[in-house]
């Protein structure tokens, strides 16, 4: 990161400041408009600022085209701690195979995680987005317009990742979607 100059600040400082104080995450275009820079130039920033916390206990977290400053997940002990937090909740199996469904498959449906599962999966999605781990994407373009399910940022950060692209890759994948016959 760049020092400062007469009090000037750099755009990492800039951009720092913003979201620290950002109630969730933020689009890069956002960003540049509040900087009146160009997205390329908090792209770049954003870029440095990475390499900075590397060592740090600060991450930038990735939603698609918005970021958000979190703590590191190596910190989260310390953090919960510090503020007094009852462990986090466990996720019963049925959770996690609907997480792992929806992480690696959305926007997916109920009536398609279901068909993947075999079983009813309607209490296991109500628990995933009381948790905020899921949330509502849209709805499908098929009869009766159903709800798409996707994660969320928070999802991202309970399980310590910077974006879904840091997902392991799937072996193999039996339920393609594509028709390969």
């Amino acid at each position: 990161m760049e020092g400062s100059n007469n009090g000037a600040l750099s755009i990492e400082a800039k951009i720092e400041s913003l979201l620290l104080v950002a109630e969730g995450p933020v689009s890069i275009a956002r960003l540049a408009e509040a900087l009146e820079t160009t997205p390329a130039c908090v792209e770049q920033a954003l870029a440095n600022l990475e390499a900075a916390y590397a060592s740090r206990g600060l991450r930038l977290q990735r939603a698609g085209e918005r970021v958000q400053l979190t703590t590191a997940p190596e910190a989260a002990p310390y953090v919960e701690r510090f503020l007094g937090l009852t462990v986090r909740t466990r996720l019963s199996q049925a959770a996690l195979e609907t997480l792992a469904i929806i992480a690696y498959r959305q926007p997916i449906t109920r009536s398609e995680i279901e068909a993947i599962r075999g079983v009813n999966s309607d209490s296991v999605l109500r628990t995933l987005l009381s948790a905020g781990l899921i949330e509502e994407a849209g709805r499908a373009q098929a009869v009766g317009r159903p709800i798409l399910y996707g994660t969320t940022p928070e999802f991202l950060q309970y399980f310590g990742l910077s974006s879904l692209d840091e997902l392991p890759p799937v072996a193999s994948d039996p339920l393609r979607r594509d028709e390969e016959a």
